[in-house]
């Protein structure tokens, strides 16, 4: 499989979906909580239309309770186990570091909240790990603006890139004439009305 530094190729894609959980998720300040619903929905789509997997991680409650991941996800993925990481950093979790290598993909999309804390850090963790790394921005939540602006440029000079779903969508579309084309095309347009 022929990759470049600034193509996403979905058979050697996985998803990362950090954090994205009741309690955490409604902390968004960057992102409207409905308009990062609409993100991770569409991300989830497309994880499925082009057969890209998807691990789930997340923080277990302050009684040990599991994590509550938002239904969008579940909704076009079906049941994801959730992984619960123990380290802010989801790349210092063994559980989730194995579910990601078992794939055998190297090129990761990152959605979660907060992009300071829960995206950023597995981001740094897997560009140094030889990862190409994409932060998918309309699926992120963060904090505050400057915090999440500092927290991009970190990523960047790490070697990350972003990217929005939307352009996620037109960018693996490929032909517009075939069935798949369409349906990620169908995907981008219901994103923009969101």
């Amino acid at each position: 499989m022929k990759t470049s530094p600034s193509t996403i190729i979905p058979q050697d894609t996985i998803v990362l979906f950090a954090d994205l959980q009741h309690g955490i998720v409604e902390l968004t300040n960057t992102n409207p909580l409905g308009r990062l619903k609409a993100g991770v929905r569409a991300l989830a789509k497309l994880a499925r239309l082009f057969e890209m997997p998807a691990v789930v991680s997340g923080i277990r409650g302050e009684d040990g309770s599991p994590a509550q991941m938002l239904a969008e996800i579940g909704e076009s993925l079906g049941e994801l186990p959730t992984h619960h990481r123990t380290t802010c950093d989801s790349f210092l979790n063994d559980e989730i570091v194995a579910a990601i290598e078992a794939t055998g993909r190297k090129t990761l999309l990152i959605s979660g909240v907060a992009t300071e804390l829960a995206v950023q850090l597995p981001a740094l963790t897997a560009s140094d790990s030889g990862y190409r790394v994409f932060v998918v921005l309309d699926a992120c939540g963060g904090m505050s603006e400057r915090t999440e602006q500092a927290a991009l440029l970190r990523m960047t000079k790490a070697g990350a890139t972003t990217v929005s779903v939307m352009t996620l969508a037109g960018e693996l579309a490929g032909d517009l004439r075939e069935a798949r084309g369409q349906q990620a095309v169908g995907i981008l347009y219901e994103m923009a009305k969101s």
